[in-house]
């Protein structure tokens, strides 16, 4: 397949590449294609032309449009708590989630593409044991910073609510932009959370020891 004419010239031109390396770029490739046009637009087709890549190197890899969904959706599982702004370790209420709007401004691709699948998951719901093994990681991040932050501690309701908050967040952003509108928002969950500190009470309402 040739490059069409339009291609933006800042796409990388097909290249030999090793299989590490040739196979975390198609990963990430498949991301992009999702977060632009849905699970509707994954062709091994372009995912190639995305990644700068032959055809026949996204079938050696993935063999399947369906192993290459599932690959790239345990992809951004691996990658995106790396870069997530749930958990600085710091136990300082200031500091939680600070990086948010900014996670979603550098890498919304990654968002949107968790986004398509959840969705995607209500039709197909093989793939939801992946989709659950993200949240959990998402909720267990988020309860150790709120057990940090909070003299009581968090249990999974308000685990559940504060992130809620948080993906909430994330979504508006994503489809709305309005990253200021984010940092506001975030600035009140604190004060909440403030509250909490300073009476030392627990996420179920009882007064900490």
């Amino acid at each position: 397949m040739t490059d069409s004419a339009d291609a933006p010239k800042s796409r990388q031109p097909r290249k030999r590449l090793h299989y590490g390396e040739g196979r975390e770029a198609l990963l990430n490739a498949a991301v992009r294609v999702v977060a632009r046009g849905g699970l509707r637009k994954l062709t091994y087709r372009a995912v190639a032309e995305e990644a700068g890549v032959t055809h026949g190197l996204v079938v050696h890899h993935f063999g399947s449009r369906d192993a290459l969904i599932e690959e790239a959706l345990a992809h951004t599982i691996r990658t995106s708590l790396s870069t997530s702004a749930l958990e600085p370790g710091t136990g300082k209420v200031a500091d939680f989630s600070t990086g948010l709007s900014d996670m979603v401004t550098a890498d919304p691709d990654t968002q949107a593409f968790q986004y398509e699948l959840l969705l995607e998951s209500r039709r197909r719901p093989e793939l939801l044991p992946q989709l659950r093994a993200l949240y959990d990681q998402y909720f267990e991040a988020t309860q150790r910073e709120l057990n940090r932050m909070l003299p009581a501690g968090a249990d999974q309701a308000m685990t559940r609510l504060v992130f809620a908050a948080l993906d909430g967040l994330v979504l508006h952003q994503l489809v709305l932009g309005e990253p200021e509108v984010t940092d506001a928002a975030l600035e009140q969950l604190r004060s909440l959370l403030r509250l909490l500190d300073a009476n030392g009470g627990s996420a179920s309402g009882k007064a900490g020891a």
